[in-house]
């Protein structure tokens, strides 16, 4: 199913009232770990994510929590508790452990030191829980509930910008940012998840810090762009990096858009184009049974993408109009090579570059009614891509002409009612010729060599014009073919 909508507004005094018996609902087992700490004479406190979700409805079997107990000491601790326990983040404090469906990762209170040239921090054990939240992104993700008491903390006023919808440093905005470069990319996710506003000085600093972005490695930026995109307000993520300078470092393709205005739409230029067209693909993502499932972030990233080719491609023509010509290729071929430079995986880069390049290829279908042989071109060349293809294609109408928009979406209407028909009556998802490589090799009676793969890709495309043969004609279309190369 795609994302949860971003949350409405929740006034203060009902998230008050929510938390008086919001923490018994916790699962007994938290109950049992935090009365195993406080024998033991440490503090434990549920943190960050898990305590913000819970307040706006949200729960989850993965808790984070924070102690005043040394790592050493939390496993031996978390030992008694369950059998199952892990400490691949030991160098960083953190021991977890799983019983029944409750994964729990514990935490010693950090205070961590930077030495501004990386955001590696020299890990350093801290003393306080409240020490422990100063030193997290934002104050929606500082608060923190002691456990077994229950006892609600929240030093830095995280529930009245939870309340308030506000994104906000709990420390000054340079100084975290500072620390830590991330964050700057994390509150614009956030931004993008909670549907919240940036408070006005913290994006004062993410605009005045956004160099220093570069000392962050490309595989966590690439993380943080791709939680964004699957937030349930992808437009308010998106406009916080471009506006604060963040995308410019980033995905510089993005707000290099501003500057062309599309010819198709000369009320907005290719930006706002673009973000429409994000929306747009959003909303036509199916739930959990339907062919593209949301949040899809191929669809996702491949609207995003899809005319960044337009800045290089941009022509000035006789009588003042503007052409992009073939922008669907230059776009897919800059796809790829932002996507790689991002880390993306293959298969990821590989997809969004076909629906980028393909993305035109139903242009002028409503102006002529295509044949079945462009049809099942269109149905190959798409592939697996198809259903995404089909709607990013119709996603990419933004225009404010009534009649022009209704005319395009009767055009794409008609044309998956020609594949679907198509469909009922032949193969036309995997095309293959009538004839495999053996059969040709035996009529032919030719061995493996160039001219099997020759007679191969002929049959193909006679099936291609005309559909399925039958097994006598394309042996009697072989015969004439092979019959004519002498």
């Amino acid at each position: 199913m795609p994302e949860p909508t971003a949350p409405d507004r929740v006034p203060l005094d009902v998230l008050r009232r929510r938390a008086v018996g919001l923490w018994t609902a916790l699962p007994s087992e938290v109950g049992e770990l935090g009365a195993l700490f406080a024998d033991a004479g440490h503090e434990l406190a549920l943190v960050g994510g898990p305590v913000r979700d819970a307040f706006l409805g949200r729960s989850s079997a993965d808790l984070d929590f924070a102690t005043s107990a040394s790592p050493d000491e939390t496993e031996a601790l978390l030992k008694r508790w369950t059998s199952a326990t892990w400490d691949m983040g030991r160098e960083f404090g953190t021991i977890g452990g799983r019983r029944g469906d409750v994964v729990a990762e514990i935490t010693t209170y950090r205070a961590d030191e930077y030495d501004g040239a990386t955001r590696k921090p020299v890990v350093a054990f801290g003393d306080s829980l409240e020490g422990d939240l100063a030193r997290r992104d934002l104050t929606v993700n500082a608060m923190a509930v002691r456990v077994p008491s229950l006892e609600f903390i929240d030093p830095f006023g995280g529930l009245e910008d939870l309340a308030g919808g506000l994104l906000r440093t709990p420390i000054d905005p340079a100084v975290s940012f500072g620390d830590d470069p991330l964050r700057m990319m994390r509150t614009g996710r956030f931004a993008s998840q909670l549907g919240f506003d940036i408070e006005p000085a913290t994006f004062s600093a993410m605009h005045a810090m956004a160099d220093r972005i570069s000392i962050v490695s490309a595989e966590r930026v690439r993380d943080e762009l791709v939680k964004l995109l699957l937030g349930a307000d992808v437009r308010a993520g998106l406009t916080a990096l471009v506006d604060s300078g963040l995308a410019q470092r980033v995905l510089p393709e993005l707000p290099a858009l501003k500057l062309e205005v599309d010819e198709h739409h000369h009320h907005k230029d290719v930006y706002e184009h673009t973000l429409t067209v994000v929306e747009q693909a959003i909303d036509l993502e199916t739930d959990a049974d339907g062919p593209v499932p949301g949040p899809d972030l191929v669809l996702r990233l491949a609207a995003l993408l899809h005319d960044i080719g337009k800045p290089a491609t941009r022509r000035h023509e006789p009588g003042g109009g503007v052409s992009f010509h073939h922008h669907e290729v230059v776009g897919a071929k800059l796809s790829t090579k932002r996507l790689k430079a991002l880390r993306f995986d293959k298969d990821t880069i590989r997809a969004v570059h076909h629906l980028v390049e393909l993305h035109l290829r139903f242009h002028g279908y409503a102006d002529a009614r295509w044949s079945d042989s462009a049809v099942r071109r269109y149905v190959t060349d798409a592939g697996p891509e198809l259903e995404r293809l089909h709607r990013l294609t119709r996603a990419d109408v933004t225009t404010r002409n009534r009649r022009k928009a209704e005319r395009l979406s009767f055009a794409y209407d008609d044309l998956e009612q020609r594949i679907a028909e198509l469909r009922e009556q032949e193969e036309i998802d995997a095309i293959r010729p009538d004839l495999d490589g053996t059969q040709i090799m035996e009529i032919l009676g030719i061995a493996p060599g160039r001219e099997v793969g020759q007679a191969y890709k002929h049959l193909l495309e006679l099936r291609m014009e005309h559909g399925p043969l039958g097994t006598e004609r394309a042996e009697a279309e072989l015969r004439a073919w092979w019959d004519a190369r002498g």
